[in-house]
C-alpha cells in the first residue's frame, strides 16, 4: 500500500510533515489549498479514517500511525478559532518503499 506524508502549514506559522499510510488523503486535501482549521480537521478524519480502513481490508488490522497522526492533528488544531485560521496544504511527498 503506498503511504504518503502532506506537509501543512499552521496557522502559527510553524509546518508539520504528517503521514498517511494510503494515498486517499489526496481525494480529501489539495496541494495549495487552505481550509479553516475545522474543515481541516474533518477532512483529515475522513481521509485517515478510510485509509486505516483500507489497511484492514489488506493485512486485517487497522492503521495505528494513521490514527496516531489524526490524534497529532485534532490536538494542534485546538491551539486555533476552528472557522477562522487556516491550515494551508503545501505538498505531498511519497513515503519511503
Amino acid at each position: 500500500m503506498p503511504e504518503i506524508y502532506f506537509d501543512v502549514r499552521w496557522p502559527d506559522g510553524q509546518q508539520e510533515r504528517c503521514y498517511s499510510p494510503s494515498l486517499v488523503i489526496q481525494d480529501h486535501l489539495d496541494a495549495g489549498g487552505r481550509y479553516p482549521v475545522g474543515d481541516f480537521v474533518q477532512r483529515c478524519e475522513s481521509a485517515l479514517g478510510e485509509a486505516s480502513e483500507r489497511v484492514k481490508a489488506k493485512y486485517g488490522f487497522y492503521c495505528s500511525s494513521a490514527m496516531d497522526q489524526l490524534a497529532r492533528i485534532r490536538t494542534r488544531a485546538e491551539d486555533f478559532d476552528p472557522s477562522e485560521s487556516e491550515v494551508l496544504v503545501e505538498g505531498f511527498k511519497p513515503g519511503a518503499r
